[in-house]
């Protein structure tokens, strides 16, 4: 009985393994034929599907070429107006754009404006009226070079900047930039120093020998026990006396000091960063005669661009603080956006408000009895400019780039009230045309027209 339950036992487990594997052989052969019936299915749908995109590939290719095309110039076009709102932060870069576009300018109905070749549209600071005038001046009188530039001085927009040469007129085109011999605008410089030490005040008079324009400093000094001539500061200015500026220079300011100014007035530097103006330049004297020669404006090394005397003369009618020159009014892109506007920009100051206004009452009598009386005044003495108080320098010294007899006039006006600050250079040859300042005058006389909008009646 026991083995026959052992064998029924047996005959049990092994029939229920063999009904399990019965089961998954069932199971794993069902499967088998799914799959097979799925792939079937799938390859019906994706045969015709395949053969649709493989028909149909060149149109694609070419649809996404477009769309590759559409895409890279949208990328390009960002990246063009992403450039050009980057050029806002940048007043020297502006700057550059309008000054290589103002030879090819024209008056529009909102003033003189430019197109550049990538279709942004310049418009510029230039007063019309005032930038004819000189311009006409300059060629009635046949100059064989000049050059002008007038700014306004409490923002530095550029409200004048025209060349002529009656020789060469391609030198006109950046006539603005170059540089020259200096002359006595130096002696600007020369009591600036002076005057920040609070040594002198304009009225302190100043002993000197040897006649007014004087080049050799061996005979300046004044020696005890020797008797001199005597004037004051504000009136040597005025008259362009070199033996007291040259006194100054070595007896009152010394070589340190007058180095320190020269580089605060901009000299040996980028003063104007990405712009096309050459840097100004002043050797260090190398001895006492060279301090003295620099400090009377007889330092033929130091020189400076016709933009950079502007903008430092427009710096002292602003209360000694130099602004940014500005000649781009704006600039908008292609789809008339302003990019670049004319923020006006402080950079340094040269002198304190004290200091400047010091200046100011010494520069008054170049015009009013020094070397530009002739010029501001008719054959009867009577002024041209009667209501406008006008402070400026003249400078003369001769030169060979080009070559020929160097005539400087810087000024700015009126005198309470600073609304243009100008530099005028021309370069005279054998037979002399006019005076720096004579344009200097002409200038003004427009700029202070009776019938325009910014006549002045200061007194005189």
């Amino acid at each position: 009985m026991q083995d026959l339950k052992h064998l029924t036992r047996k005959r049990s487990i092994f029939s229920f393994a063999k009904n399990t594997r019965k089961k998954r052989t069932s199971k794993n052969t069902f499967n088998s034929l799914a799959e097979k019936k799925t792939r079937q299915s799938r390859l019906r749908v994706l045969l015709p599907i395949l053969a649709i995109f493989l028909a149909s590939y060149p149109l694609f290719f070419l649809l996404k070429s477009s769309s590759a095309s559409l895409f890279l110039s949208f990328v390009k076009a960002a990246g063009k107006r992403q450039h050009q709102t980057a050029e806002q932060l940048d007043s020297y870069k502006g700057f550059r754009i309008a000054a290589e576009m103002l030879k090819n300018s024209g008056m529009t109905d909102k003033g003189l404006a430019a197109v550049l070749p990538d279709g942004r549209k310049v418009l510029f600071t230039i007063d019309m009226a005032l930038q004819d005038r000189v311009r006409n001046v300059m060629a009635e009188n046949d100059v064989p070079y000049g050059v002008f530039v007038a700014i306004e001085p409490k923002t530095g927009r550029i409200l004048a900047m025209a060349g002529h040469s009656s020789i060469d007129p391609a030198w006109a085109d950046a006539a603005f930039f170059r540089l020259y011999p200096m002359a006595s605008l130096f002696k600007i410089i020369t009591a600036s120093a002076a005057l920040e030490q609070k040594k002198v005040e304009p009225d302190t008079m100043f002993a000197f020998r040897g006649y007014s324009y004087s080049e050799n400093p061996k005979h300046w000094s004044v020696k005890p026990g020797q008797k001199g001539q005597q004037m004051s500061l504000a009136l040597a200015m005025g008259k362009s006396i070199n033996p007291v500026f040259g006194r100054l220079a070595s007896d009152v300011v010394g070589r340190e000091s007058i180095m320190s100014y020269v580089e605060r007035f901009g000299f040996n530097q980028h003063l104007f960063p990405g712009a096309p103006v050459v840097p100004s330049r002043a050797a260090v004297p190398q001895d006492d005669l060279e301090l003295k020669l620099m400090g009377a404006g007889l330092g033929r090394e130091v020189k400076i661009s016709p933009l950079h005397a502007a903008v430092m003369m427009a710096a002292i009618a602003n209360q000694g603080t130099m602004m940014a020159p500005i000649l781009a009014k704006e600039i908008r892109d292609v789809d008339n956006a302003v990019v670049l506007a004319d923020v006006p920009q402080s950079i340094r100051r040269l002198v304190t408000a004290e200091t400047a206004l010091q200046l100011s009452e010494m520069l008054l009598t170049t015009v009013k009895s020094g070397t530009s009386r002739s010029a501001f005044h008719d054959r009867n003495g009577r002024p041209k400019l009667a209501s406008v108080d006008i402070c400026a320098k003249t400078g003369s010294i001769n030169g060979n780039e080009p070559a020929g007899s160097y005539s400087w006039f810087a000024a700015y006006a009126p005198a309470q009230d600073p609304q243009i600050a100008l530099v005028a250079l021309i370069i005279n040859q054998d037979k002399w045309k006019i005076k720096a300042s004579y344009l200097g005058e002409q200038a003004l006389e427009q700029f202070f027209a009776s019938d325009g909008p910014r006549a002045v009646h200061t007194g005189s």
